[in-house]
């Protein structure tokens, strides 16, 4: 299970590049496997669409079961809403006997941080907006949690052609207990060729460009915006 990291080469491990390398068969989202065509070259790929996780899942293990080495790849890191705990509930639930290994990489949150600055230097919390896996009233009462702690909140998934609604609920969520002037760092495709980065404030959040490729950071009571950075306060007296 391969985290190949938020998309640029130069960002992908080199463990994880050996194990692309040393693969005999590479699955994937096809998305995700067009990242890394040209590490990949003539090596068998299987590439399936979007929510056909299980599906992938139950080819590798197969493939792996008739003795070949096979990479399942993920972006950003197999283990952080990837495919490495699907990987492992089906293999638990067939009990079956793989040699297996995780290889992580840099998650979405991550990188869209890095362009940002330092906006996660204190507690932060990670949530996915997608209500296809999790009922909207979960996500709904993690995202009111981690706004009345003051976390500094991730977003994940934030809005698609299908789901334009959950990130206007969203906000007004989080409207409700921190000020409308917090800083909010927009990233889109982070790391990739196409990256755009906004930096606003909570109450102008919604009025930007989103879609599911972006990840947006909303600051904590501390978190302020200096130049082109944001920066959470991690305590010190400076």
């Amino acid at each position: 299970m391969v985290g190949i990291g938020p998309g640029a080469r130069n960002e992908i491990s080199q463990r994880a590049l050996d194990a692309l390398k040393n693969s005999e068969t590479i699955v994937g989202y096809k998305l995700y496997v067009d990242l890394v065509k040209d590490i990949i070259g003539t090596k068998q790929v299987i590439a399936t669409a979007m929510r056909k996780e299980i599906e992938r899942v139950e080819i590798a293990i197969q493939e792996a079961l008739s003795g070949k080495t096979v990479s399942i790849i993920s972006s950003g890191d197999p283990g952080v809403y990837g495919m490495a705990g699907l990987v492992l509930e089906v293999i638990a639930q067939k009990n079956i006997e793989l040699s297996l290994e995780i290889i992580s990489g840099i998650p979405a949150a991550n990188a869209a941080a890095a362009v940002l600055g330092a906006p996660l230097m204190h507690d932060y919390a990670v949530i996915s907006l997608s209500d296809l896996l999790t009922p909207w009233e979960t996500i709904e009462k993690r995202v009111k949690c981690a706004a009345e702690a003051d976390y500094v909140i991730v977003l994940y998934n934030p809005k698609s052609a299908q789901r334009e609604w959950q990130i206007e609920k969203t906000a007004h969520i989080i409207r409700q207990h921190k000020p409308p002037t917090t800083p909010v760092g927009i990233v889109k495709d982070a790391s990739r060729e196409n990256e755009s980065v906004i930096i606003t404030t909570l109450d102008k959040m919604i009025s930007c460009p989103i879609d599911m490729t972006t990840v947006i950071i909303i600051g904590n009571s501390t978190t302020f915006r200096y130049r082109n950075y944001m920066i959470t306060k991690r305590g010190y007296h400076v």
